[in-house]
C-alpha cells in the first residue's frame, strides 16, 4: 500500500471538498482509538481549522486519557487545531433517569446506541456554532461490512475519508502518520458501554478474521472449522445490519393515487 500517496490523496479531497462548501472547517469526534486519531491527523494536515471533541459518558479512564493524549500530540504539531471537552456524563443520567423501566434484555445494547446519538448531536451543535463540517471515523469493514456502528449516531456524519479503507490499511496509515504508540497498541473498542470490552468481543471475531471473510471468495467447503464460523459471523452480522447501509426505503405513490 502507499501510504504517502494515499495519505496525500485524503488530505487533498478534505480539502477540496471543504472549499467547495464554503464552510470553515472540520469538527471530530476523538475517542482514544486508531479510526478517530487518524482521521482527526488527516483533517489537521489540510491546515484548515480542526476542532477535536472529547466526549467521555462514563468512560474508561484509559479512553479518556489516550484521547488527551492524541489530541496534545496533535496541537503540538499543527497550530490550526483546537479542542473541547464536553462531558457527556449528567446528560446521559438525565435521559436514561427519564426513560421508562424496563427489564428487557436490549437495554444495554439500547443505552449503548443512545450515547453515540448524543455524540452525534453534540458533534452538530459545535458544528453549527462554528459553520464546521462533521467528519466520520467508520472504517470500511465497519461502514460496509459488519455495520459496525450507530445509526444516527456515529454514522451520522457529512463526510467520510477512512470508509474505503481497512482497519488494518488504517493501522498502516497510523504507523506512516506516527500516530503515538499508546493509541496504535491499544485494543479496539467502540466504547459505548462504560466497560473495557473490546470490538471482538462484541462481534465475535478479530477485525482481521472480519477483513478475510469480507473478501473472501472461494470454496466454503475448503475453509478450516474457524475459517467457517468466521464467515458465518461476517454474512450474520452483514445481512442484519444493511438496513444501515442502503439508503432509507421511500413508499413511491403510485401516479394514479394521487
Amino acid at each position: 500500500m502507499q501510504n504517502e500517496k494515499i495519505i496525500n490523496y485524503i488530505k487533498n479531497w478534505l480539502d477540496n471538498y471543504l472549499v467547495k462548501t464554503n464552510l470553515n472547517g472540520f469538527v471530530v469526534g476523538v475517542s482514544g482509538g486508531i479510526d478517530s486519531a487518524v482521521t482527526s491527523t488527516l483533517c489537521a494536515m489540510t491546515k484548515q481549522k480542526v476542532l477535536c471533541v472529547e466526549m467521555p459518558i462514563h468512560q474508561d479512564i484509559s479512553q479518556v486519557t489516550r484521547a488527551q493524549q492524541h489530541i496534545a500530540w496533535l496541537k503540538s504539531n499543527y497550530n490550526n487545531v483546537s479542542s473541547v471537552e464536553v462531558d457527556l456524563t449528567p446528560t446521559f443520567d438525565a435521559f436514561k433517569q427519564g426513560l421508562p423501566k424496563t427489564n428487557s434484555k436490549r437495554e444495554d445494547l439500547a443505552l449503548g446506541n443512545s450515547r453515540a446519538r448524543l455524540r452525534m448531536t453534540t458533534l452538530y451543535y459545535l458544528a453549527g456554532l462554528h459553520n464546521y463540517l462533521v467528519v466520520g471515523t467508520g472504517n470500511k469493514v465497519e461502514d460496509f461490512g459488519v455495520g459496525f456502528y450507530t445509526k444516527y449516531g456515529d454514522g451520522g456524519v457529512d463526510l467520510s475519508p477512512i470508509a474505503d479503507l481497512m482497519k488494518s490499511e488504517v493501522y498502516s496509515l497510523a504507523q506512516t502518520l506516527n500516530i503515538i504508540d499508546v493509541i496504535q497498541n491499544a485494543e479496539p473498542t467502540d466504547g459505548l458501554f462504560g466497560d473495557s470490552r473490546s470490538d471482538e468481543d462484541q462481534l465475535g471475531a478479530s477485525y482481521d478474521e472480519l477483513e478475510w471473510a469480507m473478501q473472501y471468495e472461494g470454496n466454503p467447503e475448503e475453509l478450516s472449522s474457524r475459517q467457517a464460523e468466521v464467515l458465518k459471523i461476517y454474512k450474520s452480522l452483514n445481512s442484519a445490519n444493511q438496513h444501515k447501509m442502503k439508503p432509507i426505503p421511500i413508499c413511491s405513490i403510485p401516479s394514479e393515487f394521487k
